[in-house]
């Protein structure tokens, strides 16, 4: 499943369900994001996107096609070390972070190139 942002939710719940709240809406997001049942990203804007967990277990990053919105998932081993010895070198303790990667997936690519040959 793609991501959806806390708007575009909260407009197929109002479509199904009836009245709630924007505000409602965003609250119950967060909390799920705290406890890991979505996943969470900034788009480059800033605007927040959320999607239910795939399949991987644990923290994990995405790569993001900024054309279609596709999402992977990967691990990033080199990313958790290098997280933790700068949170060290600096006396931090209890640390966190998030990593996306926006570009540009192969079949959009590929779409992209055949158009730009026509």
């Amino acid at each position: 499943a793609n991501f959806l942002t806390a708007q575009d939710l909260h407009d197929s719940i109002r479509r199904q369900n009836g009245s709630v709240g924007l505000s409602t809406v965003y609250r119950s997001l967060q909390s799920m994001a705290e406890t890991g049942e979505i996943d969470v990203i900034l788009k480059p804007d800033g605007e927040a996107l959320y999607r239910h967990c795939g399949q991987s277990a644990g923290h994990h990053h995405h790569l993001v096609c900024r054309d279609c919105g596709m999402t992977v998932e990967v691990e990033g081993p080199t990313v958790e070390r290098w997280t933790e010895s700068v949170a060290k070198a600096q006396g931090f303790t209890n640390v966190s972070h998030t990593l996306d990667i926006f570009g540009t997936c192969a079949k959009c690519s590929r779409r992209k190139n055949k158009r730009a040959r026509t």
